[in-house]
């Protein structure tokens, strides 16, 4: 952001005072932010949403007379919608901040405790990083769960399907996996950058809503049709091709990757198990974890497919591999199931 850009108008929405004033103050050490003002529950923040108009609200999912989750579904209503950063309780909520995100939240950061104390500081950093992309993120309502897609009598080639995405990923996902019907006969593996205990949860909640079978991967998992395997927060999924087809291997060790999972790992591994035989999927994600995976991909004969800038919420992962003439289509969030069954 420019010198002369106008800052990001905040709202900081949260029951507890003491961490009001610690993520105001911890917001304002920016000068790209301007917190405009504070809330204590939900109904308060719908007030304040409409007077003020800010660009990002930072929100506490548990609080009195309307939590976290009715003010995202609020939200859904309005025209001008706020980009939201949930500031939750580490692994302690994993289940509601995974229903928010899918809800529409841009992002989250854990609060390093959930007592009042000045150890609230510590989450300074990540929660301005995390309001400055939301800003430049593309607002995302509640969406309905879309109808699935008809499969084709046949598939083709394609003998695997790897996803990979970051930020709005969660919505992402739920837009995308929902969509498939029940004789969808591909494996489907999910990198997510997201921290440990949260993949469980969404696994779970993707699996009630999905016609597929939703899985939170394991080391020695066996793939198979209709199965859709997400790498376990904060630890690496690579795929491995034997006698018996294909497993699955977890790693918590970094290698020498950034993100944990790792998009570019899956898809090399990918690469080397089913060579052509592999479709990379590139959904919505900050930076470019997923370019060299689909450079390995495409140089082994596979494809890749991007989501477009206009339903993804931030357009750099997408970005940096069609840039780089790797992808061979690109599809609406809504529309990429139907994509990925063409091109079976």
């Amino acid at each position: 952001m420019s010198s002369g850009a106008p800052r990001i108008r905040v709202l900081v929405v949260d029951d507890s005072a003491f961490a009001r004033k610690v993520i105001r103050l911890a917001l304002t050490t920016d000068a790209r932010i301007e917190v405009v003002g504070t809330a204590s529950d939900g109904l308060d923040a719908l007030e304040k949403i409409e007077a003020l108009a800010p660009d990002v609200v930072t929100l506490d999912l548990v609080m009195p007379h309307l939590d976290g989750l009715g003010l995202l579904r609020a939200l859904g209503t309005l025209k001008a919608r706020p980009r939201v950063v949930l500031v939750t309780i580490s692994g302690e909520d994993s289940d509601v901040t995974v229903e928010a995100l899918q809800l529409g939240a841009v992002d989250f950061v854990q609060k390093p405790t959930a007592l009042a104390s000045d150890r609230l500081y510590e989450l300074s950093g990540a929660l301005i990083e995390k309001v400055i992309t939301a800003a430049s993120a593309l607002p995302q309502a509640s969406a309905p769960v879309p109808s699935r897609v008809a499969m084709p009598p046949t598939t083709g080639r394609v003998k695997l399907v790897v996803v990979g995405t970051s930020t709005g990923g969660p919505q992402a996902l739920t837009q995308l996996l929902t969509r498939f019907p029940s004789n969808f006969s591909v494996p489907i593996a999910v990198a997510l950058h997201i921290p440990a205990d949260y993949t469980e949860a969404l696994a779970k909640r993707l699996n009630e809503a999905s016609a597929l079978e939703v899985v939170e991967a394991h080391h020695g998992l066996r793939f198979k049709g209709g199965q859709a395997v997400i790498a376990k927060g904060g630890a690496h999924l690579t795929v491995q091709r034997d006698e018996q087809g294909l497993r699955a291997r977890v790693s918590g060790q970094p290698n020498t990757a950034l993100y944990f999972p790792s998009v570019d790992l899956l898809f090399s591994s990918a690469a080397a198990a089913y060579g052509n035989g592999v479709l990379g999927v590139v959904l919505t994600g900050m930076g470019d974890d997923g370019l060299l995976g689909s450079r390995a991909i495409v140089a082994a004969g596979g494809r890749v497919v991007t989501e477009s800038e206009s339903s993804a919420v931030v357009y750099g992962m997408p970005r940096a591999v069609k840039a780089a003439g790797l992808a061979v289509g690109e599809a609406r969030v809504e529309d990429m199931a139907d994509e990925i069954i063409r091109r079976l």
